[in-house]
């Protein structure tokens, strides 16, 4: 989870700078791919993605199936590919906000790209960084779906799926049941109670401009 939220994070920033930060020809409509990426229901990908992940191989380290399938590579690329768009719709706009005149100045300093990039866009963009970190781990954390279908060994799944592992076929203690979801639900309380400013910022960031 945490691997897969700063890989998120990581990436978005890149692209998020080359569309905001750069003039490359098309730029404005990789956003808008990358927009339309969000309105994709995951359902509909279910049953090419399942096929793709048991073709793909991987060594006997990272994966006891040797293949994607199984694996926390795949789970973490499943939830980096799904929320890469939204992550790069939210900085693309909020890097937009950020004066020009910075970036020039730094420019006549002689400041390259990745200069500008690390040392001037990434703190400026601490702020959409922070509320889009605390978005992500949420959903993340909440996933049920994707460790359900891409996962089978038990000792593997996330701590949401696992809590589905608590029910019986013929009888649910609902006294544990209930006990383990306050449990499962204590981290994401937590990280709100921190992040709660960022959190309410994250739902609003990138909707205006000026």
């Amino acid at each position: 989870m945490i691997p897969g939220v700063a890989l998120t994070l990581a990436l978005a920033s890149f692209t998020a700078f080359t569309i905001a930060r750069l003039r490359l020809p098309g730029r404005r409509i990789l956003l808008v791919v990358f927009t339309a990426g969000n309105l994709l229901p995951p359902q509909v990908l279910i049953t090419p993605l399942y096929t793709v992940y048991t073709m793909v191989p991987l060594p006997w380290w990272m994966s006891d199936s040797l293949s994607l399938y199984d694996s926390y590579l795949g789970l973490i690329l499943v939830h980096v590919g799904f929320q890469f768009g939204f992550c790069v719709f939210v900085l693309a706009n909020f890097m937009s906000t950020i004066p020009e005149g910075i970036s020039e100045a730094a420019m006549v300093d002689g400041a390259g790209v990745w200069r500008r990039y690390w040392q001037l866009t990434l703190p400026l963009c601490r702020p959409a960084l922070a509320a889009l970190g605390t978005l992500q781990f949420t959903w993340m954390y909440n996933d049920f779906l994707w460790a359900l279908v891409l996962m089978s060994s038990g000792d593997k799944l996330p701590v949401t799926s696992a809590l589905n592992n608590l029910r019986g076929q013929f009888f649910t203690d609902y006294n544990l049941l209930a006990a383990g979801s306050v449990l499962v639900a204590l981290p994401t309380l937590i990280v709100f109670q921190m992040l709660h400013k960022q959190f309410v910022a994250g739902l609003t960031l990138g909707s205006t401009k000026g």
